[in-house]
């Protein structure tokens, strides 16, 4: 039995060490994850979806209009990160992550009876600020609530339950379509965003009754007073709390983190392009050669939206399997999962460039590319533990992580991915390889920067055990 409890701790990283922890664990991570991964993802698709199954021609939507409406939505989502982020040091989670939450629902119900493409701009650029709150909100309590060696795992299901979201949010969309066409004089594509909302509003009463906001302010009624202690214990060897103020403002500005962490995903997230663009859909639409299966009336479903599942598959395995992998090191070692990926986006670059190769080889690359996607629960994670001995400083690092990542989003697909460079994308290709050269720069940049860190707590902390045996020798002497 010790054999093999040594063997799954080599494997899955420490497990709990009492049944009360381990009963702990339990509990935050249904109440914890189950709101979190049902919150996030469930309004990104659904313009998408009600493009293609009627909106456009609606509203008489023109040139790259659909475009500019997820440049709007970009842009809310960069303006509300970091006061999202603040948000959630001075009111408790539970309360405002449900209440963004609330806003983006009714935001959503109010899409189904636009009337002008001006309207939808408006809508979606709010959306993106209360929608800004889910994302990073989630990394930061995730942080709060766990150790650095339970952490991969849980950011890990996190992101795979978004990508595993986009897998069959296609499915469930085409089923409301098909049958709501129509129904009390409403288009299918409006009946879309009504049913969207609907399902957004009992999960966020689930959220206002469950969540357990952060060990140090909980008030779960499902965790009894030895638990709350044990999960303030948990953590508070790993984390400092301090609270917002100029001098806190100086002492981020003044470390390497900020800058470091934010460079990191500014330039990582971007190898997340091929997915996230749809570039293999592009591709297999512009080659032609695959039938296309017609649902309703309106809604067309093409066999190339079904191929590239399997890169969004490939990345779920990808990020569950980095997650567990680096949770279950000594040292919790972030930086191979970044060299991973983009060794993989570098293969899967030069492959696509090489137009003349097989057709197999081709998707074999485009699945490769969704590699990238492990990138993103790893890069969080990283953060969290480079940052877990300030909690403010770690909440505007995170925030900022994804601010900056958005803000060369807003620019990035249109210069390097437009569509019109179907099916070939060349200097979309040669920009991956070089955000790729880039992210490994920078990932060994800041592994060398923590290491720094760590050589420099070590010798303070023995220095402080070297002064304190003085101290207590001393006074022994005096004693005698």
């Amino acid at each position: 039995m010790k054999c093999l409890h040594g063997a799954s701790t080599r494997r899955f990283g420490a497990g709990p060490d009492s049944k009360m922890e381990r009963r702990l664990l339990l509990k935050i991570d249904w109440f914890i994850l189950s709101y979190c991964c049902l919150m996030a993802n469930l309004d990104r698709s659904n313009i998408s979806n009600a493009y293609v199954s009627g909106m456009k021609e609606e509203l008489n939507m023109q040139g790259t209009q659909f475009n500019e409406i997820n440049i709007f939505f970009t842009c809310g989502y960069i303006v509300g990160m970091i006061p999202n982020n603040l948000a959630l040091h001075r009111i408790p989670p539970r309360i405002w992550l449900p209440s963004m939450q609330l806003v983006w629902g009714m935001l959503t119900a109010c899409t189904s009876s636009v009337t002008s493409v001006e309207q939808v701009y408006a809508i979606r650029f709010l959306q993106g600020v209360a929608e800004s709150s889910t994302f990073v909100g989630t990394h930061y309590i995730l942080g709060s609530w766990y150790k650095s060696s339970e952490l991969g795992k849980r950011s890990g299901v996190f992101t795979s339950s978004g990508l595993a979201g986009t897998l069959f949010s296609g499915l469930l969309q085409a089923a409301i379509y098909k049958n709501l066409n129509g129904h009390a004089g409403r288009s299918g594509w409006r009946w879309l965003f009504i049913i969207d909302s609907v399902i957004t509003f009992p999960i966020a009463l689930y959220g206002f009754l469950m969540f357990p906001d952060v060990p140090a302010t909980t008030k779960a009624f499902y965790l009894s007073e030895e638990e709350r202690r044990l999960a303030n214990e948990r953590v508070d060897a790993e984390t400092r709390r301090r609270t917002l103020s100029r001098k806190a403002v100086r002492r981020i500005l003044s470390r390497w983190r900020w800058y470091g962490c934010s460079l990191l995903f500014a330039i990582s997230g971007e190898t997340e392009s091929f997915g996230s663009n749809n570039l293999m859909g592009q591709w297999l639409k512009a080659i032609g050669g695959y039938s296309v299966e017609q649902i309703g009336k309106m809604c067309i479903w093409r066999i190339p939206d079904f191929y590239p599942s399997g890169l969004t598959a490939f990345g779920i395995v990808s990020t569950l399997i980095a997650s567990v992998l680096t949770d279950s090191t000594r040292s919790r070692a972030r930086w191979p999962v970044l060299v991973y990926f983009s060794l993989c986006c570098i293969v899967s670059s030069i492959c696509l460039l090489i137009w003349r190769s097989p057709t197999g080889l081709k998707f074999f690359a485009w699945y490769m590319s969704g590699a990238s996607y492990a990138g993103q629960a790893t890069t969080f994670t990283w953060a969290n533990q480079i940052c877990a001995d300030d909690d403010f400083e770690r909440g505007i690092v995170l925030a900022s992580m994804n601010m900056w990542n958005n803000v060369i989003n807003v620019w990035w697909s249109i210069v390097f991915y437009p569509a019109t460079d179907a099916p070939h994308f060349t200097k979309g290709m040669y920009a991956m390889i070089g955000a790729c050269v880039t992210t490994l720069i920078v990932t060994f940049g800041v592994r060398w920067l923590e290491n720094r860190d760590k050589r420099a707590k070590a010798i303070s902390e023995k220095q402080e055990d070297d002064a304190n045996s003085v101290v207590e020798v001393g006074s022994e002497n005096r004693k005698e």
